[in-house]
């Protein structure tokens, strides 16, 4: 039930569009169901037809009237055609307006749904985000989205026209004599108890349907970003057998799903002429013996026979519902989570010269703390080093700056204001990240560096943001410069040129606070060299943050710290740390043993 609330939520305002598709499916239902009482009636009076005596009165008494209306003239014939054309264009006509009218309702509610849960993915944050895998988001925003909306408007509707066209059989059969009603009735609790069983099975098997579909988009996106890595191993043959696992699974499930319909199929189509049989039967002892006229018999038939039809299709409705169902749950449960970091609606602007401090930060994620007691300060135009080892939380440091994550205790201020207390948007304008695992989009190399301001970013920006980021001559080389398309993350560029348009597209957007995380782990010594010499000539004002492992990045920031599971183990400048003989000094004396640090010709030849 609270499925159906959910789905409700967004069919509601398509409500009034969907009882016009209702009433223009009345009206055809209507006319269809004249069609046999016309028969009978001219069957009947036919057989019964007297020159000397004048038509009973009735619905179609018009058509007999005088002789316009005796057997073999072309005047019945005319009418007749007349009738039956006229019953046969009006309900071709509300058909059409019915299917127009509930498709196009069913296909606005699709997307709204694929538009909500896009939304929904970009405003939950990365923790909650990583409780679903790739499969599983895919499968949600594709497959879940049509086959929801497809209960609202293809299977309610269908619904409603089994349940109108029984329930006017019905009234119309009882009318003709209440026997006819006596077979129908009688196999109505088998049916029933048959269609129970049914789906109760029916739906077991389509959430293992749908769970092998995500495990099957799941193994798909993989490999597809994962392509070099498998072709560099010689894995293709381990993975198909991989993907052939999951592939075989949705094949067993779709089988097991097919011999189960097939089966009930054969079973209600049993009630179906059981019902049918039954009820020729009783009309024709009922005509024996001269309850009803002939063409009634026919008639009777014909309603029996939707009847049975549209009981059948109520059946394949509400099978087909199990599907929607196990969909609408998985949308529901989607749409529903709760963002770990909550948007706030307060109208708070932050300054353009923030003065960042953080205060006792302490960082759960799952059940590891990832960081302790974190006190540092940021005053604008400072230059921060951030050094540790793996896993010592200093991309969950950065990350929390802008909340990405929300700190379990202690508190992140700009200007002396929590930033908890100002909307999101406002709190990562402040910030431009240059992330280490860099992705680009399948788009033009300037599209990706206007990223930020697609619409009012200028070429001269654009190749200024390059120049900075020492990107503006490979890209130059490339066979259509900077009009060249990437492949989705960047394919056929190197990682080194991934992470010079990373830091591009930062420098395009203009926040005052640049974060770079480990942004030049794909660049040799002399180019990283020269990247950050040109953020620090072109930016002198920015307050600039950089995670990293080399102590190239970080010799001449006003501060460093150096974290160690998650806690501030030492901080000062190069020089003071150098003194004081801990690890940073022993990490410095390991880097610098080599003397790369002090040769600029080396990787020249990225330029």
């Amino acid at each position: 039930m609270d499925t159906f609330k959910f789905g409700m939520k967004y069919w509601k305002r398509y409500l009034p569009l969907s009882l016009l598709a209702k009433f223009f499916s009345l009206v055809a239902i209507l006319c269809d169901l004249a069609i046999p009482l016309v028969s009978a009636g001219i069957i009947d009076y036919i057989i019964s037809y007297d020159p000397a005596s004048p038509p009973e009165p009735g619905l179609f008494a018009f058509l007999f009237e005088g002789t316009l209306g005796a057997p073999r003239t072309w005047q019945l014939f005319g009418n007749l055609a007349l009738i039956f054309g006229g019953l046969f264009l009006l309900r071709i006509i509300f058909l059409y307006c019915k299917n127009v009218t509930f498709q196009w309702c069913g296909l606005r509610m699709e997307c709204t749904l694929r538009e909500e849960t896009y939304r929904k993915l970009l405003e939950l944050d990365g923790e909650t985000i990583s409780h679903y895998n790739m499969g599983e988001l895919l499968t949600t925003m594709n497959r879940d989205t049509i086959i929801f909306k497809e209960m609202y408007s293809r299977i309610f509707m269908n619904l409603f026209d089994s349940v109108l066209m029984i329930g006017v059989s019905i009234a119309v059969l009882a009318s003709l004599h209440l026997y006819l009603l006596f077979i129908p009735l009688c196999i109505t609790p088998f049916f029933v108890a048959a269609l129970i069983r049914y789906l109760s099975r029916a739906r077991k098997l389509f959430r293992a349907i749908r769970e092998g579909y995500s495990a099957i988009n799941l193994d798909v996106q993989e490999n597809i970003d994962a392509v070099r890595i498998v072709r560099s191993f010689g894995a293709e043959e381990r993975e198909l057998e991989k993907f052939d696992v999951c592939n075989r699974r949705v094949y067993d499930y779709s089988v097991k799903e097919v011999r189960l319909t097939a089966k009930y199929n054969s079973i209600f189509m049993g009630f179906q002429q059981i019902g049918y049989v039954g009820t020729v039967i009783v009309a024709i002892l009922l005509v024996l013996s001269g309850n009803i006229a002939l063409g009634s018999l026919t008639a009777a038939t014909t309603y029996v026979t939707k009847i049975i039809l549209h009981i059948t299709q109520i059946s394949r409705s509400c099978f087909m519902m199990q599907n929607q169902l196990v969909s609408g749950a998985r949308l529901k449960k989607f749409l529903t989570e709760e963002s770990a970091v909550p948007d706030c609606p307060s109208a708070l602007v932050a300054s353009p010269r923030p003065h960042i401090r953080v205060e006792n930060a302490s960082l759960v994620l799952g059940e590891k703390e990832v960081l302790r007691h974190i006190d540092i300060d940021l005053p604008y135009g400072k230059k921060l080093g951030v050094m540790g080892g793996t896993g010592s939380g200093k991309s969950a440091l950065l990350k929390s700056l802008s909340r990405i994550f929300d700190l379990t205790s202690g508190a992140v201020r700009i200007d002396g204001q929590d930033v908890r207390d100002y909307p999101l948007e406002a709190v990562r304008a402040e910030y431009a990240y240059v992330f280490q695992d860099v992705f680009l989009f399948s788009n033009t190399v300037d599209a990706n560096i206007a990223f930020a301001r697609p619409d009012t970013c200028t070429e001269e920006e654009v190749f200024a943001a390059a120049e900075t980021a020492q990107a503006a001559r490979f890209i130059e080389k490339l066979e259509e410069g900077y009009a060249t398309v990437v492949g989705e993350r960047g394919v056929g560029l190197s990682g080194g040129q991934k992470q010079r348009i990373s830091i591009a597209r930062a420098l395009i957007k203009g926040a005052p606070v640049l974060i770079l995380d480990d942004a030049s782990s794909a660049l040799d010594m002399a180019t990283e060299k020269r990247v950050l010499a040109s953020l620090k000539e072109d930016c002198p004002d920015k307050t600039l943050l950089i995670a990293t492992h080399r102590v190239s990045s970080v010799m001449d920031c006003d501060e460093i710290i150096y974290l160690r599971d998650g806690e501030i183990a030492e901080r000062g400048t190069a020089e003071e740390l150098i003194a004081a003989d801990g690890a940073f000094a022993a990490i410095w004396r390991l880097q610098t043993s080599d003397g790369q640090l002090d040769d600029s010709s080396y990787g020249r030849g990225e330029l």
